[in-house]
């Protein structure tokens, strides 16, 4: 598997690289690949089918100055920014192996993460919902997945130093809840892993055998995304 460890100056080209990249492996550009990220600023980013008025406080972003931008997988809506921490999966779908599926890929891959994050964070970690990583009942890792014919997009994000307290003044009550949130506030039901994130990169870079860089990647294709549709409205604001 190749490594990628970059993080582009924007929450827009940031996501633009997740999806260039999945499109670059399905062309039969690259093979397996893992990314890691750090957000140099606060953005919310919704799922692909979430209503942005209906997940996220408008209001209170656009008087911060926080864009709202959307993403190509599903899953809830999330507050980004510095002391997160996000990884990007890209790996091949085989008729007979642990990927062929939806549900069978988010077990295979969150089980993965589950044995390697447990070691770091020096506590139990469990599997909750379908993707989240949780410390008891409290949640600090949720991902999603999008799919393509020969290879999946596999992607989450790590809260580790974050401010919680924005999440609740920038984010409505999720729309879907998992049945183990039971309805709390977000700065409740999240906590911080207070773990630096050269661990996490490590524990994963060796869960997956991420050992090669990641030399070349479309670099022109993720400016492009980013131009043409992650810094549009149409796009960020169409459902």
């Amino acid at each position: 598997m190749k490594l990628l460890d970059l993080t582009l100056p924007s929450p827009a080209e940031n996501l633009a690289c997740d999806e260039a990249l999945l499109d670059w492996c399905e062309g039969g550009d690259s093979g397996e690949i893992l990314r890691f990220w750090e957000p140099r600023e606060h953005f919310a980013v919704v799922g692909y089918a979430n209503k942005v008025a209906a997940e996220v406080n408008v209001a209170a972003c656009e008087a911060r100055g926080i864009p709202v931008l959307r993403r190509c997988s599903g899953g809830g809506t999330v507050v980004q920014g510095p002391g997160c921490l996000n990884y990007t999966l890209v790996l091949r779908i085989t008729a007979e192996g642990p990927l062929h599926n939806i549900g069978v890929a988010n077990q295979f891959i969150m089980r993965q993460n589950r044995a390697a994050l447990e070691p770091v964070a020096n506590r139990p970690v469990a599997i909750r919902g379908h993707t989240d990583l949780a410390i008891r009942d409290r949640k600090f890792s949720g991902n999603s997945q999008r799919r393509r014919k020969h290879f999946l997009l596999f992607h989450g994000t790590f809260l580790l130093n974050f401010d919680l307290a924005l999440i609740s003044e920038l984010l409505r009550m999720p729309s879907k809840q998992p049945d183990y949130r039971e309805h709390r506030a977000h700065d409740r039901f999240l906590m911080n892993l207070i773990v630096s994130a050269d661990k996490v990169k490590a524990a994963l870079r060796e869960a997956w055998k991420a050992e090669e860089p990641l030399k070349n990647p479309a670099m022109e294709k993720m400016t492009a995304l980013a131009r043409e549709k992650y810094s549009t409205r149409e796009w960020n604001h169409k459902f």
